[in-house]
């Protein structure tokens, strides 16, 4: 492994450090409260003290984050296929997926809480995060089908392929990296969505991070919230590792993108 490899590798950790020693020396040097910034060793013994309470509203909202990404891959998909087989239905529906797009969450909640009943807050959440999630996935895998080689279209006419032979053998190969693209913005945007709806449609009922870092500012108790944004931090950097090993491991035989640097 080269000198530039490893420290492309170890790059990301050593600014985490130095942040964290800047934080802390901050901290002591400008005496701030710890009510408006605890220091990191603060945070740290808030997430020890406090972990059993973080760990089960982490795994509800990880649940939610990733049921509301596979409902958005699944009919973000479905509806480009559809779109890629149809301009009409296209220009007839994709306005409208722009609305669901750049419509807040906070403005439709209400809606969808009326809707779902107030005593499913969590179903609710689940279907804001999969409007926010929903539009990339929509956006970058109707593109990727419209753009097999023209060429390629044309030798497939020339075997009088059929429509799904031409969808499974021609254009999704050529979709594949914008879908994965779309995959790793709809990953990160399904977490913000599922922490955004859990503050829109929240309830003494919610028991995800979001509702739990709104509790923990109401007690004052700083160093918690700082705890949860953490773990959400790290869910977020999860969710797009995951993602990103998995565009590297379906791309790297073939697509210019995940080869290795020279």
């Amino acid at each position: 492994m080269t000198r530039e490899r490893i420290l492309a590798y170890t790059l990301p950790a050593l600014v985490a450090v130095a942040v964290i020693f800047a934080w802390d020396q901050a901290v002591t040097v400008f005496e701030i409260s710890k009510f408006q910034l605890p220091a990191p060793a603060a945070v740290l013994d808030a997430a020890i003290e406090n972990w059993s309470s973080l760990q089960d509203a982490a795994l509800v909202t990880l649940r939610i984050t990733i049921a509301s990404f596979f409902l958005a891959l699944v009919l973000g998909t479905a509806l480009a296929v559809v779109f890629a087989q149809s301009r009409l239905v296209e220009r007839a529906l994709f306005p409208y997926a722009v609305i669901l797009q750049v419509t807040p969450v906070v403005a439709i909640a209400p809606l969808i809480l009326i809707w779902v009943g107030l005593d499913n807050a969590e179903q609710a959440v689940l279907i804001l995060a999969t409007i926010v999630a929903f539009f990339p996935i929509l956006a970058n895998t109707t593109f990727g089908l419209r753009s097999a080689d023209r060429q390629l279209h044309e030798l497939f006419d020339l075997y009088r392929a059929s429509r799904l032979q031409r969808l499974m053998r021609l254009q999704f190969p050529a979709a594949l990296p914008y879908m994965l693209a779309g995959m790793k913005i709809s990953g990160g945007l399904a977490l913000i969505g599922t922490v955004v709806a859990e503050f829109a449609a929240g309830s003494g009922t919610s028991t995800g991070l979001a509702w739990l870092i709104l509790q923990a500012g109401f007690n004052l108790q700083v160093a918690k919230s700082f705890a949860a944004l953490g773990l959400l931090s790290a869910i977020g950097i999860a969710i797009y590792a995951l993602l990103s090993l998995l565009e590297w491991q379906l791309l790297k035989a073939w697509h210019e993108s995940a080869r290795p640097e020279e």
